[in-house]
């Protein structure tokens, strides 16, 4: 129980201070994306949550729109044909830096996310899904960021490398742990964007 405390409050500081901080490049990246592909500014998908009684539970998980309106629904970028002719320049600026997920700072605030957890699954990753009940992972509050991505592994890579930096995270969290994870977080955000301009 004093664990699931520490986190939540960590997970409300930390987003509202974000939310403070990043106000004004949200509002830059938000005018950006309207004007070159004039539609909804935020995207959401829906995602599996934290288990309650027993229960698997979804959300609609918010990000800044990085794709078309043209882009079909509900399918893995990785999945889609081509999917580079999907993707607007401001979107392949915001998914490279991820700064499309910025937005989600609200969702942890509210408890819909926690800062740092599991990347919540697609509906339809059904595999993922049946995965992770194996181990638990479904137990815990999915987050913006977690240990799986910090070592490279997201939604172009297997299964089971992604089940095992999750569950070695679940095993392992420290509030320490946390605070190197949002490091790294940042470091590798920094260090994309740092490239992306040479």
């Amino acid at each position: 129980m004093y664990k699931h405390i520490v986190k939540r409050l960590i997970d409300m500081i930390l987003s509202g201070i974000a939310i403070v901080v990043f106000a004004i490049p949200m509002m830059l990246i938000a005018i950006a994306i309207k004007i070159e592909d004039p539609g909804p500014i935020l995207f959401k998908q829906r995602r599996v949550g934290q288990k309650k009684n027993g229960q698997i539970t979804y959300f609609m998980i918010w990000k800044f729109r990085s794709m078309k309106m043209c882009t079909p629904c509900d399918v893995p970028t990785h999945l889609l044909e081509n999917p580079e002719q999907y993707i607007t320049r401001v979107g392949k600026f915001i998914r490279k830096t991820s700064l499309d997920e910025l937005p989600q700072l609200y969702q942890v605030f509210t408890s819909k996310l926690s800062a740092i957890g599991p990347r919540p699954a697609l509906w339809n990753q059904t595999d993922l899904i049946a995965e992770r009940e194996k181990y638990g992972a479904n137990d815990v509050k999915p987050g913006i960021t977690g240990w799986a991505q910090i070592n490279g592994y997201r939604g172009n890579t297997s299964i089971r490398k992604r089940i095992d930096h999750d569950l070695y995270y679940i095993e392992n969290w420290t509030v320490g742990f946390d605070i190197k994870i949002l490091f790294l977080t940042f470091f590798k955000g920094f260090v994309n964007s740092f490239y992306l301009f040479l």
